[in-house]
C-alpha cells in the first residue's frame, strides 16, 4: 500500500531526471534538486518523528458496570531538542463506543497530557490494545509507526438495579419442626437475644441491650426457610424477543443481576444456571467471590442458547434441596417449562416466575423502529405472543406460582414489588 502511495512520486522523480539529463535544462536540474530536497527533509522528519519521545497511557478501571465511564489517561514527553510536528494518537479498541484518537503537536522538551471519557453503554468483554502513534511529513510521503504498552481486558457487568420492595416468602415445609432452627450464621432473623459467650463474633453483639442491662449480649439467628436462591435464567435463541438494551435477553440479565445481587446482601447462598450457547451451573455460594462470580458469567452470556428451558429445568431442579428458592427467568411464551415447577412446592422449595413479556419485547422494538404494528406479519406474531404469554399464567395460577410480569424499558424497582 505504502508502495503504490509513493508510485506516482517515483514516476514523476524518474521523468524529471531523464528529462534533466537528456536535454540539460537547467530549469529541470532545478526541479530535480527541489525534488531531491523536499523528499529528504520529508524522510529526516518522519525518521525523527519518533525519536526521543516517551509516551503511555492508564485507564481508571478494568472492572465497571453498565453506566459508568471509562477515563483513559493520556501522556506524550518531548525529550528531544528538535519539536514534533505532528503525531496522531490512538487507542485501538472493542468498545461500542471507541476511544477517541487525538492529533497533537509537541513543542521542544515539552509535555501534553489529556484524558479521553467514554461511557460504557453496553456490558461484556473488551479488548483495549496498546497506543498507537503515528507520524509522518506534511507531504505524505513517509510515516512511521510505533505501539506503546500492552492491551488490556475490560470487563463490563450488567447495571444492578435496586428492588428494595422484592423478597423472597418463606416456604412452608410440611412436616417440618414448628420452632425455628438456630444457626451460628448470621441470617436476616435476628429474632432474640442471649448472654455473650467465649467465641461470639463481636459484629454480632446487640449493644442497645448490652446498654440496658450492663451484660454483654449478642443477637441469635434462626436459619431461613428461603436461606437460598437457585436462579434459572433461559437465554435460547428462539424465544427471544426485542432489540438492544431493552431486547428480552438484557432485560434477563439485570433482572438476574438484580435477584442475585439482593439474595446475596441478605447473606443468602446463590447458585445460577443459564441456557446460553453451554449450560452453565454456578454452585450455590455466598459473598463477595460469589457476586464476583455472578457479574463475570451476566458479562458473558448471550441469547445463543439451543436448550429449551424445560430441558434445563428438568436437569436442574433435581439440585435443588429442601428450604431453597427457584426463581426462573424466561420471555417464553409456551407452557412446557411450566409443569416441571408442579414438583417443587412438594419437596419444599419455593418458585417465583420473573416472566419477560415477549408481547411487550417485540411491540417496543416494532415500534421504536419507526413500523406499524398493523403489518400482517408483525399482527400475526403479535397475535400468537399474546396468546402463548395468556396460557403460560393460566398454567402458573393453576399450579399457584408466583408470578412477575416484566416489561422492557420499566425499571425493575417499579416491577419487583411485594
Amino acid at each position: 500500500m505504502r508502495f503504490l502511495r509513493r508510485l506516482p512520486l517515483v514516476a514523476v522523480g524518474g521523468i524529471l531526471v531523464v528529462a534533466a539529463f537528456s536535454t540539460g535544462f537547467a530549469f529541470l536540474f532545478y526541479l530535480v534538486y527541489l525534488l531531491v530536497f523536499v523528499v529528504g527533509g520529508s524522510y529526516l522528519v518522519t525518521r525523527n518523528g519518533l525519536a526521543d519521545l516517551e509516551a503511555g497511557y492508564a485507564v481508571n478501571q478494568l472492572q465497571a458496570h453498565v453506566g459508568d465511564q471509562l477515563r483513559t489517561t493520556y501522556t506524550l514527553r518531548n525529550t528531544s531538542r528538535l519539536p514534533k510536528l505532528w503525531l496522531e494518537v490512538h487507542n485501538p479498541s472493542t468498545l461500542p463506543i471507541p476511544l477517541p484518537g487525538r492529533a497533537i503537536s509537541l513543542g521542544t522538551r515539552r509535555e501534553r497530557s489529556w484524558v479521553a471519557r467514554v461511557p460504557l453503554a453496553r456490558r461484556g468483554h473488551f479488548r483495549v490494545d496498546p497506543l498507537q502513534i503515528r507520524t509522518g511529513d506534511p507531504f505524505g510521503f513517509f510515516e512511521a509507526n510505533a505501539t506503546v504498552g500492552h492491551g488490556l481486558t475490560l470487563v463490563v457487568y450488567p447495571r444492578i438495579e435496586r428492588i428494595p420492595r422484592w423478597r423472597l416468602r418463606a416456604v412452608s415445609l410440611e412436616g417440618s419442626r414448628s420452632t425455628p432452627v438456630r444457626t451460628r450464621q448470621t441470617t436476616p432473623l435476628a429474632t432474640s437475644i442471649r448472654p455473650y459467650a467465649p467465641g461470639d463474633a463481636f459484629n454480632r453483639i446487640h449493644w442497645p441491650s448490652t446498654a440496658r442491662t450492663g451484660e454483654i449480649q449478642v443477637k441469635e439467628f434462626d436459619l431461613e426457610q428461603t436461606a437460598d436462591v437457585w436462579l434459572f435464567v433461559d437465554l435460547e435463541r428462539r424465544v427471544q424477543r426485542g432489540s438492544g438494551d431493552d431486547s428480552s435477553v438484557e432485560v434477563a440479565v439485570r433482572v438476574a443481576a438484580a435477584v442475585a445481587e439482593r439474595a446475596l446482601s441478605e447473606n443468602r447462598a446463590v447458585a445460577v444456571t443459564t441456557t446460553g450457547a453451554h449450560i452453565i451451573h454456578l454452585s450455590p455460594d455466598r459473598g463477595p467471590r460469589q457476586r464476583q462470580k455472578i457479574l463475570n458469567l451476566l458479562a458473558a452470556v448471550d441469547g445463543d442458547g439451543s436448550t429449551p428451558l424445560v430441558e434445563a429445568l428438568v436437569a436442574g431442579l433435581p439440585l435443588l434441596r429442601r428450604g431453597m428458592s427457584a426463581v426462573i427467568v424466561t420471555p417464553a411464551a409456551e407452557t412446557a417449562w411450566v409443569r416441571p415447577l408442579a414438583t417443587l412446592r412438594p419437596r419444599g422449595i419455593g418458585v417465583q416466575v420473573m416472566f419477560l413479556d415477549p408481547y411487550a419485547s417485540l411491540r417496543h422494538e416494532v415500534v421504536a423502529a419507526g413500523h406499524s404494528i398493523d403489518a400482517p406479519d408483525i399482527a400475526a406474531e403479535l397475535t400468537s405472543l399474546e396468546q402463548g404469554s395468556r396460557g403460560v399464567h393460566h398454567a402458573l395460577a393453576e399450579f399457584d406460582v408466583r408470578t412477575f410480569v416484566v416489561p422492557p424499558a420499566v425499571p425493575l424497582g417499579e416491577v419487583l414489588v411485594g
